[in-house]
């Protein structure tokens, strides 16, 4: 799956969970779990198009981490909502079956960067030894 695929598929998670969004009752639980559930899967796909646009290899490993993040985020409300009752398990089961697959995906892509990271010395930052660190401490 390339990167536009991958951008294509964000979005169509997103759209499902707006839609899922829409079918839950008023209630204030369901609000606030909704709300929190909408704001991190709208930040899966917002991240991962600012990952791909990262200036450099340690620019893209931190927002791949951070899409990370919220994919598993998304499971954490979407979870909730089963929990609570709030949503019937036939209706959110795709839903957490996509969400499963994202966030692998974006995990085992920040594993790869920073495998690669670290195995390119060009890549990897190096701090120079100081001969006196006192003079830096006041």
């Amino acid at each position: 799956m390339n990167s536009d695929e991958l951008k294509q598929r964000t979005k169509r998670f997103t759209l499902n969970i707006i839609r899922f969004i829409d079918l839950l009752s008023n209630d204030r639980t369901a609000t606030i779990l909704g709300n929190q559930l909408v704001r991190a899967a709208t930040s899966v796909g917002a991240n991962y198009r600012a990952a791909c646009r990262a200036r450099s290899k340690a620019d893209f490993i931190s927002k791949i981490t951070i899409v990370e993040e919220e994919a598993d985020e998304c499971l954490n409300w979407l979870e909730l909502l089963l929990e609570t009752g709030k949503s019937d398990s036939e209706v959110i089961k795709p839903l957490l079956k996509e969400e499963g697959e994202l966030t692998a995906i974006f995990t085992s892509t920040g594993r790869t960067a920073k495998r690669k990271q670290s195995s390119d010395p060009k890549l990897t930052i190096r701090y120079p030894k100081l001969e006196n660190a006192s003079t830096f401490i006041r």
